[in-house]
């Protein structure tokens, strides 16, 4: 499985930002994905942002994120998109897709088997 982001970039607080992950590797293989955004600010460790099966339906959100981000997939493009609204210079960090495979949505950094490059997002006030 081959994750790569796209989408970061420096945006004003109180902007809105959709990040991309586009996931690639065997059909059969995609289908048991949990695909999860993560991101980590400078000097701080990596915190889980939202999680989504990526065949559609569970999704799973951290507190920080809730009611301004939400997580989507589209199988046809092969892509986990996580959009973010109302952003603040808090969530300045770089966001990292993650995926493994798996039958729920894991929020542990430790049991996501596949990493994409990541994108920095920086929010200035």
């Amino acid at each position: 499985v081959q994750l790569v982001e796209s989408g970061g970039g420096l945006v004003q607080a109180g902007d809105s930002l959709r990040l991309s992950c586009a996931v690639s590797g065997r059909t059969f293989s995609l289908t048991v994905l949990a695909v999860a955004w993560f991101r980590q600010a400078p000097g701080k460790e990596r915190e889980f942002v939202a999680a989504i099966r990526y065949s559609g339906g569970s999704r799973y959100y951290a507190d920080s994120v809730k009611g301004r981000g939400t997580i989507s997939s589209d199988n046809a493009k092969n892509t986990v998109y996580q959009q973010m609204n109302s952003l603040t210079p808090e969530d300045t960090a770089v966001y990292s897709c993650a995926a493994t495979p798996t039958v729920g949505l894991p929020y542990r950094t430790g049991e996501y088997n596949y990493w994409g490059q990541g994108a920095q997002v920086t929010v200035s006030s």
